[in-house]
């Protein structure tokens, strides 16, 4: 049985993102490879999207209770 890979941390996710759009650039990825580094991009950007909101949230909540 495969285990599942961990959800990277958002400057994980960030520099995997950063790569694929370098390669992207430079035009290093074969189309048989490219609909797998979009969807991977994809998924990579709502984890890091989600990371954002959320320390968004805890600082507004910590923010909050410093006034």
């Amino acid at each position: 049985m495969k285990t599942p890979n961990p959800i990277p941390t958002y400057t994980e996710a960030f520099e995997e993102l950063q790569e694929i759009v370098r390669q992207m650039e430079n035009a290093d990825i074969s189309v048989d490879d490219l609909s797998s580094k979009i969807q991977r991009a994809s998924l990579l950007i709502k984890i890091c999207k989600d990371k954002l909101t959320k320390t968004e949230e805890e600082v507004t909540i910590i923010m909050g209770e410093i006034k």
